[in-house]
């Protein structure tokens, strides 16, 4: 049986990998197991004081479980990739591995005090959002679904945290090949 792997890399707390877990598998209707990853310390860009995504995404290759489907990575590291100042996360459009960075999730990135439910919410968006990547889904023009671009936080919080009726379509189709 085919399985949603999701793997905590590094200093990921527990609590968050589960909720994130626990969506994901009612979203995609699949058993999700969750694994432990080191962290990305291997990707760091001393010059950006950043991690590289794009290195992040070919380990990740190596180390998806020949039994799992798909492999979404959390990590607690800001990413980047070249063109781009930073990215929420990164994923191989229809492929196995995705990664999300909840470093620019949490309200503390932005000088404000802590808010364990917003930061949630929006690790499970990006969390949908990547994994959907990972099974063909492209950006969405609609500006809730959870599909659609978010480049700054204010358009990640108002998606919802759910596909909408194309994009959950295109997920059942794929479901059935």
């Amino acid at each position: 049986m085919k399985y949603l792997c999701l793997a905590a890399m590094g200093e990921v707390d527990g609590a968050v990998a589960a909720a994130i877990s626990e969506r994901l598998e009612r979203q995609f209707a699949l058993p999700v197991r969750r694994m432990d990853l080191p962290a990305v310390d291997f990707a760091y860009d001393s010059a950006r004081r950043q991690y590289g995504s794009v290195p992040v995404l070919t380990a990740l290759v190596s180390q998806c479980p020949d039994d799992a489907l798909k492999l979404v990575a959390l990590t607690e590291r800001d990413l980047f990739i070249p063109a781009l100042t930073f990215v929420y996360g990164q994923a191989q459009l229809g492929g196995r591995v995705a990664v999300v960075s909840l470093a620019r999730l949490r309200q503390e990135f932005y000088g404000l005090p802590s808010n364990p439910a917003v930061f949630l919410e929006r690790a499970l968006k990006e969390a949908l959002h990547e994994t959907g990547h990972t099974f063909g889904l492209v950006h969405c023009a609609e500006r809730e679904c959870a599909m659609s671009l978010a480049t700054n936080i204010r358009q990640i919080d108002s998606k919802r945290a759910a596909f909408c009726a194309s994009c959950a379509g295109h997920l059942r189709r794929r479901a059935k090949e």
